[in-house]
């Protein structure tokens, strides 16, 4: 009886729909650590261009040997849901969510004490959230793509 109701009340949404979620939050949360990095590098940079481009070139390895790997995982996992319907908060698992709160915890102590200097706090920021703009795009490319491959599936079985 209780499995039926919670079945009943589960926000759930097709498995691309979850995928655009997971974009949406990587995209506001790129959104909003990019946003900082710009304040503080227009507050505080002498050559605003090289820090820039310090950020741009910190993005590359950061997203390549983290948050690449990270995204795979998470859409791997995704994919490979068993239910055709899962819950819409599905796009993180437990761990997950528990690594997402820590680094938002640290975000905001990181931004708000004062050990490190604001310049390089922009110049990080710039590149973490280039990193999770590109992990947003990374799950929209391949969210379009596994909709176009279960659309061929669909289409092959007719």
């Amino acid at each position: 009886m209780a499995k039926k109701v919670f079945e009943i009340l589960k926000p759930g949404v097709p498995k691309p729909v979850l995928i655009a979620l997971g974009a949406a939050l990587w995209g506001f949360a790129a959104f909003r650590i990019l946003k900082m990095g710009f304040i503080f590098i227009e507050k505080h940079a002498l050559h605003h261009f090289v820090n820039y481009l310090i950020g741009i070139a910190g993005f590359v390895p950061f997203f390549l040997l983290v948050f690449r790997k990270v995204s795979l995982r998470y859409l791997t996992r995704i994919k490979n849901l068993p239910q055709r319907r899962p819950c819409m908060f599905a796009f993180f698992d437990l761990r997950g969510y528990i690594m997402m709160s820590f680094m938002i915890t640290m975000g905001i102590m990181v931004s708000h004490w004062e050990l490190i200097p604001e310049l390089y706090k922009g110049t990080f920021f710039i590149s973490l959230g280039l990193s999770l703009l590109a992990s947003s795009m990374f799950y929209i490319v391949e969210g379009v793509q596994f909709v176009i491959r279960k659309h061929k599936e669909t289409q092959s079985t007719i």
